[in-house]
């Protein structure tokens, strides 16, 4: 099998500014090589920081101008990092086409779909309107988007996520590019459509005879979908290898703690592993501590529902209902789990609980009984208290953190409300002791949100939530975005939290693997309804609904025999 494009030493070094006239430079990547043979699918796998995006975005030179690139980049026999300008934008979209992450920050908010899939026919293939729509039409409906002559008139805000990257696969594929690169085309994606996307990628590469560069951090996804496997830590290769032989028979440490990391459909450790455990040689613990079946209810639930006004016309409004009659217990000290896909009503349930959704969106009933009221109609000083109880962890810690604070005065500032410590200087000497029992040091009060990992964002809003000394936590995917081997220490450290505060927890997740690792029983939500509710182990081992073992299904199991299964 002939080579499409090798990369032979790389590396990148991005200018950081002169130091007392000395320019100073930090290695992102340390001399990378690698193969992508001609109809091959390979991914890049390694933790964020490990350099495969920076790797992966070389290739064309799509990073900041401070960058600094040496080696070759040969694809087919022709040196990137030796073209010009011009002939690099040839390339850009037509030979050379990628997909990114967030398929929102991608696509222009401004243009139709149409004008976004015509733009790089007209460009790179001198169609006219007329003939880049006919073509932008077929290549909807190659990527499943139903009714696509309609669709075309549709705007990125008017989809979902998951229609949102089928536009952007079309973008890529207007041109029928020889290579494309997917940098963490699923991460956003709840698992079903992860599935979708996944089968449709492997599909598109078949028909289209092309090469597909696959960049992720979970070693579960590519194991579905990859030729080769290049394992990237630090900026540097750590293995290189058939996909087979990654899963069956990994050489290396680093490449063994990934695949350990991962929480499992089939096993059921006390702790998962993470990275410096595995490495180090420790073994994770088995034994899972039993919860007290007859513990306290602490908050129950009795017919839950929440609408929203939808704009009709030009006057007129219709009611969309999101949430359509929720009803649960949850026991000190437990975890509920709360799964389904994109649009099934998990979120915004774990919201109206709380009352974070405005009175004048919509209409909102039921009963969440709190130690016997509820709270749906509390108000004043008895809100305002039972707030401090009820705590929630957001999916995204970039976004729920002020960054204009540092971290000191993200934790102080809850307590200051609430009025819980005598003074601020034991305000601070609590925030000092959560900062440290979530996994940070003192030296972190100082700083500001910008200076933190993704991983380490997530545990200082942990940290805030516990400044209230709450007895109910609502984690909205709060791990959803971290690599897995941080995604590891998170969910260890909610386990570790739970045991020593008697915490309970809503787990909102579309991830069954992970929510079969921290939660005691599941309830499956499907367009607003509970289709499924059931003890965890019970529910993992006989699902009763064909929703429920979609979802299932649809878990990522990593290598399995066979690449063209899919």
């Amino acid at each position: 099998m002939s080579t499409l494009l090798s990369i032979q030493d790389l590396k990148v070094a991005f200018r950081m500014g002169r130091v007392d006239g000395v320019m100073q430079r930090q290695l992102a990547v340390k001399g990378v090589s690698f193969d992508v043979p001609e109809n091959s699918t390979v991914a890049l796998v390694g933790e964020s920081g490990s350099g495969k995006s920076v790797t992966a975005m070389s290739i064309l030179n799509l990073l900041p101008s401070n960058a600094e690139r040496e080696g070759a980049i040969l694809f087919q026999g022709r040196d990137l990092l030796q073209t010009g300008l011009r002939e690099l934008q040839a390339i850009r979209g037509k030979d050379i086409a990628c997909v990114f992450q967030d398929p929102m920050s991608s696509l222009n908010p401004v243009f139709d779909v149409a004008t976004q899939i015509c733009e790089p026919l007209m460009k790179h293939m001198g169609m006219t309107r007329r003939q880049a729509l006919v073509r932008a039409e077929e290549l909807l409906h190659e990527v499943g988007i139903p009714e696509p002559r309609r669709r075309l008139k549709a705007y990125p805000h008017e989809m979902s996520g998951g229609q949102q990257q089928r536009v952007m696969i079309a973008v890529a594929l207007a041109c029928s590019p020889k290579l494309l690169i997917a940098d963490e085309p699923t991460t956003a994606l709840d698992v079903t459509i992860q599935r979708q996307v996944m089968e449709l990628m492997a599909r598109l590469k078949e028909s289209h005879k092309m090469s597909l560069l696959f960049i992720s951090h979970d070693l579960g996804v590519v194991g579905e979908i990859s030729d080769q496997v290049v394992v990237m830590r630090h900026g540097q290769v750590r293995e290189n290898a058939p996909v087979a032989r990654i899963f069956n028979d990994p050489q290396d440490a680093y490449t063994k703690a990934l695949l350990a990391c991962r929480p499992s459909l089939t096993e059921n450790p006390a702790r998962l592993m993470v990275i410096d455990d595995h490495i180090a040689g420790r073994a994770a613990a088995t034994e899972v501590k039993a919860k007290d079946p007859d513990a306290p209810v602490v908050l129950e639930v009795t017919g839950l529902r929440k609408s929203f006004w939808l704009k009709e016309g030009l006057f007129g409004k219709r009611e969309f209902k999101a949430v359509k009659g929720v009803s649960f217990k949850l026991r000190k000290g437990h975890t509920l789990g709360v799964v389904g896909e994109s649009g099934s009503g998990k979120t915004t349930m774990g919201l109206a609980l709380l009352r974070l959704h405005e009175q004048t969106s919509g209409t909102m009933g039921g009963e969440v009984l709190f130690e016997g009221r509820d709270l749906l109609k509390m108000g004043g000083a008895d809100w305002q208290q039972m707030r401090r109880r009820i705590q929630v962890v957001f999916q995204n810690p970039y976004a729920s953190l002020n960054p204009r604070f540092t971290i000191g005065q993200t934790l102080r500032e809850p307590m200051e409300i609430h009025g819980i410590g005598a003074d601020s200087a034991e305000r601070e000497a609590r925030a000092v002791a959560l900062l440290q029992r979530v996994g940070l040091d003192e030296s972190a009060m100082a700083k500001y949100p910008h200076e933190f990992s993704g991983g380490q964002r997530q545990r200082i809003a942990i940290a805030r939530c516990l400044t209230l000394q709450p007895e109910v936590l609502v984690l909205d995917e709060a791990v959803s975005a971290l690599d897995v081997s941080v995604q590891a220490q998170v969910l260890n450290l909610l386990k570790d939290l739970q045991d020593e505060f008697g915490l309970s927890y809503i787990f909102i997740s579309h991830d069954l693997a992970v929510v079969k690792f921290i939660s005691d029983e599941v309830l499956v939500m499907q367009n607003g309804d509970v289709v499924e509710q059931a003890a965890t182990a019970e529910l993992i081992r006989a699902p009763r609904q064909d929703y429920t073992r979609r979802l299932l299904g649809a878990v990522p199991r990593g290598y399995s025999g066979s690449v063209a299964q899919m």
